[in-house]
């Protein structure tokens, strides 16, 4: 019943969308920009047709900014805890565990419980939790930058500037500018520079490591908020009127065809924007009301799932975990494979 109630919360007060629309576009779908500039044209469309055509017309599209979440997969205990393991390990150590026997997985996580015990006290508290998952969630974002970096520091001084960004990105289109294709490059480009001036807190148009990951994630940065409320209601915001009333907001997930009957979950949206996101009732949503549907203040998602392995793993109910308790449910933390193959996979030095 815990799972559940915590799934429809996080569910009903933040929906997670794994497709940040600008950042993802530029990134692995270009990592071989500088072999083959001229292909560049050819993979903007395709990623671009993509996102907008691949899902059925029922589905929800995802295009907004919301804070990247700690796990893409549904978080549902009653199929799996697939969630739990990569919001607990992260994303790529999960599917390492997942290679491993039973026994395998119980003895790295007692080696995690060591390291996540910070006082040595022999117990691990829901703050230690809360900190082990947030570390692991920073991990998968400076991973991403990392694998990232090198397609961009063109010049390889350990910082990338706005012209190498600007010419990996959109070298073919400053080489051979045109105005009659489907996509305005211009206005890509001049948003993207919007950003990255508000990343680079030097104001020197160079971006160090910090700087470029706030750049790629601003969802996770309190000074890159506002920009990303902006790109948000630019994207949305159809008729200009600088707010996204309920048509505009149901029809950036959704887009109806001839004679088709509404999904349930659209209905569910029209009640969602009138209960919650619409908070002063006048039909609309403004800038703070859109920065709480995508950035809510009052809603942490490592506290939520820190709250529910505690739960799930708490045997006396005390409000902390020893090593057994967390050891006896370790198919909740990680996860494991009964065959052999696991015997197999390279061990991790930390391991």
């Amino acid at each position: 019943m815990y799972s559940k109630c915590a799934g429809l919360a996080a569910a009903g007060r933040k929906r997670i969308w794994s497709i940040q629309w600008r950042d993802d576009r530029w990134t692995e779908e270009f990592r071989s920009q500088r072999a083959s500039r001229m292909m560049r044209p050819l993979l903007m469309c395709f990623v671009l047709c993509v996102v907008y055509g691949s899902s059925k017309p029922t589905e929800k599209k995802t295009r907004t900014y919301h804070e990247e979440p700690l796990s893409h997969l549904e978080h549902d205990d009653a199929k799996n805890y697939d969630y739990d393991h990569e919001a607990f390990l992260g994303q790529d150590e999960a599917k390492t565990f997942d290679n491993l026997l039973p026994e395998e997985s119980r003895r790295r996580l007692g080696i995690i419980v060591d390291k996540m015990d910070s006082n040595k006290d022999e117990f691990v508290s829901e703050e230690e939790l809360k900190v082990w998952i947030k570390n692991a969630q920073k991990k998968h974002i400076y991973d991403s930058v990392e694998h990232q970096w090198k397609d961009f520091d063109l010049n390889s001084d350990g910082l990338i500037s706005w012209e190498e960004y600007k010419n990996v990105t959109y070298g073919s289109y400053l080489d051979n500018p045109q105005t009659d294709t489907e996509y305005d490059y211009s206005h890509m480009m001049a948003r993207d520079e919007r950003r990255f001036k508000v990343a680079d807190k030097n104001g020197d148009l160079i971006a160090d490591k910090q700087e470029f990951t706030a750049f790629l994630h601003p969802e996770d940065h309190e000074h890159m908020k506002d920009i990303v409320v902006q790109e948000t209601m630019e994207d949305i915001d159809k008729n200009g009127d600088g707010f996204i009333d309920l048509k505009e907001y149901i029809g950036d997930m959704y887009t109806s065809e001839e004679n088709e009957e509404e999904p349930e979950w659209v209905a569910s949206e029209r009640q969602q924007f009138s209960e919650f996101r619409d908070k002063n009732n006048d039909g609309k949503m403004d800038r703070e009301e859109t920065l709480d549907w995508i950035l809510p203040a009052d809603y942490d998602h490592a506290v939520a799932e820190a709250r529910h392995l505690l739960h799930e793993s708490d045997a006396n109910q005390d409000g902390k975990l020893t090593k057994k308790e967390i050891l006896d449910k370790y198919d909740v933390f990680v996860g494991s494979q009964v065959t052999d193959f696991g015997e197999a996979l390279l061990q991790h030095d930390e391991f």
